[in-house]
């Protein structure tokens, strides 16, 4: 899955907290948006652009 360095539409740099979001918006005991708020990213366009990069494989299909 590619990871995003930069927002695509200001060109924020978001690659920075990818790794952090990323883990625990997958653990699923923290809200995505919560964990956005914490990392402080505001802009509407980073945070969609972290969200729909969010790796949805285990949430999609659990049943393997």
């Amino acid at each position: 899955m590619m990871v995003p360095v930069r927002c695509f539409t200001c060109g924020n740099v978001v690659g920075e907290h990818w790794e952090e979001f990323n883990a625990r918006a997958n653990e699923g005991d923290e809200d995505p948006q919560a964990v956005l708020d914490e990392l402080g990213v505001e802009r509407y366009c980073c945070r969609r652009m972290l969200v729909s990069h969010r790796d949805l494989v285990d949430v999609v299909s659990p049943y393997q």
